[in-house]
């Protein structure tokens, strides 16, 4: 019965804020995540506790600010995700428009497929649909939903302009096979890692266990490694799904720091693009959470 309610609540609110002019949408979901964060103060402690750690040069007026921006990023991306099924490859270019684009085709013309770097940056949930709406779909990686109503209706809405799940218990060789066919798959590389699954490596001058996963990938298929993020761009009011240089990777013959030195090289271009769009990432979340052995917590809450 739980998870028919928290279906019929989500599927209400797509709806609702779905058939608002796109304006509205965004006004009226900034507003409830608004509500929402002052709501819970675990989400306040969390942002100034990251903010602390990552600029702790900042004064806190303006780390606040940082967090009223982020907060109303996460209402703005509510609202485009509602607005998904409106999105067309005739009108995508009124929302997003491409830059750097080259950079995602020297990837794909490398031939051995792309491996989109990507993080909870901006409307990343519009990135990748509105590449695909410009021709250029992707596989995305996907944990399922314990609401499976929930998940469903997700799903449907992120392929809708073409791109496809990948769920965790076939990652590995659903992967290389869409590598191997030059493919592209989008890979968000910016979350706590549990221990097993990762390595340490410095995310804005602290430890922070970061999936090893995209290096072991990248240096068994040689797939190029190309960033891309979209942000907002307030002086024209438009999303640019920005793409840099594909990443090039270090070999040194020695597996294990491959995998280390390339973790930490991939970290670092998520860290460089938070650094210009700081309002833009979730500093909700914990991302230091996981601590190196015989180190204290940094979240005491």
């Amino acid at each position: 019965m739980r998870e028919w309610f928290e279906y019929a609540a989500v599927w209400m609110v797509l709806k609702t804020m779905g058939v608002l002019p796109r304006a509205m949408a965004r006004s009226f979901a900034a507003t409830v995540t608004a509500v929402v964060f002052a709501m819970v103060p675990r989400l306040r402690k969390t942002a100034e506790v990251n903010l602390r750690l990552a600029f702790p040069e900042w004064t806190e007026a303006h780390r606040r600010d940082v967090t009223h921006k982020m907060v109303r990023n996460f209402g703005w991306m509510a609202a485009e995700f509602a607005h998904f099924p409106r999105l067309t490859a005739a009108n995508i270019e009124k929302v997003v428009i491409l830059e750097g684009h080259e950079n995602f085709l020297e990837g794909q013309r490398r031939g051995k497929g792309v491996l989109y770097l990507t993080g909870h940056i901006g409307a990343w949930e519009l990135s990748s649909f509105a590449h695909a709406l410009y021709g250029y779909p992707l596989h995305y990686m996907a944990r399922p939903l314990d609401n499976k109503r929930l998940d469903e209706i997700v799903n449907q809405y992120r392929c809708s302009s073409g791109n496809k799940p990948i769920f965790k218990n076939e990652s590995a060789r659903v992967m290389l096979k869409i590598l191997k066919d030059s493919g592209t798959v989008g890979i968000l590389a910016d979350q706590n890692t549990m221990p097993e699954e990762g390595v340490f490596v410095d995310f804005f001058g602290n430890l922070a266990c970061t999936t090893t996963g995209l290096a072991r990938v990248a240096l068994h298929t040689a797939a190029a490694v190309v960033p891309g993020y979209a942000y907002w761009d307030e002086t024209i009011k438009k999303y640019r799904l920005r793409f840099e240089p594909p990443v090039e990777l270090t070999r040194t013959g020695d597996a294990e720091r491959d995998i280390l030195e390339n973790t930490q090289k991939f970290t670092k271009v998520i860290e460089e693009i938070i650094r210009k769009y700081p309002d833009q990432w979730v500093w909700i979340h914990k991302r230091w959470k996981m601590r190196p052995k015989g180190e204290p917590p940094l979240y005491d809450f």
